[in-house]
């Protein structure tokens, strides 16, 4: 055996190569979307014999797969009758109160998201770890009958361990509690928060994964980054804070991370809810269905806001949240203003930027100046110049990591929730965003990103070019494999 090998390991190779390529480049060529995707993995596997068919069965799997994933969540869709139905509003309506406009921005909605724009609703925004885990932990102390969390990382630190603790003595009283954690966010502590909350008798499942075996490679870059907490189906908290000691000035001092997250009461509760839940029911086959989790959100009257749940992700919700953004882009007239901690955008995005930069919209983008993941800066900063040369301004946010994920268009329309500006976000992870149309609301929140511009830098084509060869290079090389970071 080892004299036939050595003797024809080039006709071995050379059949291998065939047997495993021709099938990948055509699976590639026949499954992508995007031309550019195509190209480059055919590219890969064919001037990259076996290895480059094995790397794309595991690095292109998570687009092979959309349609497996589709069909195992199809089964959960079209929960029956809309009970919130009566608080949905029409395009004519929105087009009479704030233009035409904004009514065409409802329509494009509507067809993107399987949820309404609704009014009778409430959102107050919480500002740090410190005024969004106080408020969360104490709506979680006052459950009376259901509980539903779901979020990317659970630390299993001081934060998350108060949080643990607080959902085991709601089991106790006798509230029905379930935690959904993706498999990949519940890595980031070892020993993972599981244990701790299943020792205390929370049912708690983690998304697309197994801890101890590992995570399940065709679904890896497939994640749950949204983070839902629905309590007793009136009150929801959503935005992009995960649970991490790292967000309070409690126990990180002045060091503590910045990120934004918000109350939410009213309608969009029930959508809030229907997203979570079919989240939960995929991983654990378990229907929230009793009375326990009766949805009975509560109407606001004065001031009610319009507000629509939108969830994106890998499947018939695929790249809802870049929908949306370039139709908000395309309907720009005065101001962009746009806070994320990974600004690594398409090209379709760049360039629905720049077109609003040159019709005189001012597009402003903040982005930290340190950053938690250093090679998605490295890479965003290779791209830079293609959204600076269009008239866009970037800012470089000093102090600590900014995490939020904020957006406004015209001080009328404002998008907050957990995607970021990266191809992660807009086509890989399942997200949920909130799409709001409140002047108040919008204005808010572009103060709160006018603010951290004051306290920033802007970064120039001049800078960008004075840095040295090597240094634009790798970052460069870093831009390529962006999609994975």
């Amino acid at each position: 055996m080892i004299v036939m090998l050595t003797t024809y390991w080039p006709h071995i190779l050379a059949v291998l190569s065939v047997a495993l390529g021709v099938p990948a480049a055509i699976h590639a060529a026949m499954t992508k979307d995007e031309v550019r995707s195509a190209l480059g993995w055919v590219g890969i596997i064919l001037l990259s014999p076996v290895l480059g068919a094995l790397l794309y069965a595991i690095a292109g799997i998570n687009r092979i797969r959309r349609s497996s994933i589709e069909q195992q969540r199809s089964q959960f869709r079209e929960r029956g009758p809309d009970a919130m139905g009566q608080f949905d509003v029409s395009a004519a309506v929105i087009s009479d109160r704030f233009g035409q406009r904004f009514g065409a921005m409802k329509m494009l909605g509507d067809r993107v998201s399987r949820h309404r724009m609704c009014t009778g609703n409430s959102i107050t925004l919480l500002e740090g770890g410190d005024a969004a885990y106080a408020a969360m932990l104490q709506e979680i102390a006052s459950a009376s009958r259901a509980i539903l969390l779901e979020t990317y990382i659970f630390d299993r630190d001081d934060i998350g361990l108060r949080f643990a603790d607080a959902l085991i003595a709601a089991v106790k009283r006798g509230v029905a509690v379930r935690v959904l954690i993706d498999a990949v966010g519940a890595r980031y502590s070892v020993p993972s928060i599981v244990g701790h909350l299943e020792d205390g008798g929370v049912t708690v499942k983690v998304f697309n994964g197994n801890i101890i075996m590992g995570l399940r490679l065709p679904y890896a870059n497939l994640r749950t980054h949204r983070k839902i907490l629905i309590v007793d189906g009136a009150v929801a908290f959503t935005g992009g804070m995960n649970i991490r000691s790292g967000f309070t000035s409690e126990f990180a001092g002045d060091a503590r991370a910045r990120d934004t997250h918000f109350r939410v009461s009213g309608p969009v509760v029930a959508d809030l809810f229907q997203v979570a839940s079919e989240d939960w029911q995929f991983s654990s086959r378990e229907p929230l269905r009793d009375e326990a989790w009766r949805i009975s959100p509560v109407a606001q009257q004065k001031p009610a806001m319009l507000m629509r749940a939108v969830p994106s992700g890998p499947d018939r919700a695929n790249e809802s949240n870049h929908k949306m953004m370039m139709g908000a882009f395309s309907i720009a007239r005065r101001n962009i203003r746009i806070m994320s901690p990974y600004f690594l955008p398409d090209r379709e995005l760049i360039g629905a930027l720049v077109t609003a930069a040159m019709r005189g919209v001012e597009v402003d983008i903040i982005v930290p100046a340190v950053n938690n993941l250093l090679l998605v800066d490295r890479a965003m900063t290779a791209q830079f110049d293609q959204t600076l040369k269009g008239g866009c301004r970037i800012w470089r946010a000093t102090g600590a990591f900014n995490h939020s994920k904020l957006m406004t268009v015209d001080d009328r329309w404002a998008y907050v929730g957990s995607s970021n500006l990266d191809p992660r976000s807009l086509r890989l992870n399942f997200e949920i965003d909130l799409e709001v149309l409140d002047a108040g609301f919008a204005s808010a929140v572009g103060q709160r990103i006018q603010a951290t511009m004051k306290q920033a830098w802007p970064v120039t084509l001049a800078d960008l070019r004075a840095k040295p060869f090597a240094t634009r290079l790798i970052n460069k090389i870093f831009w390529l494999g962006s999609p994975y970071l």
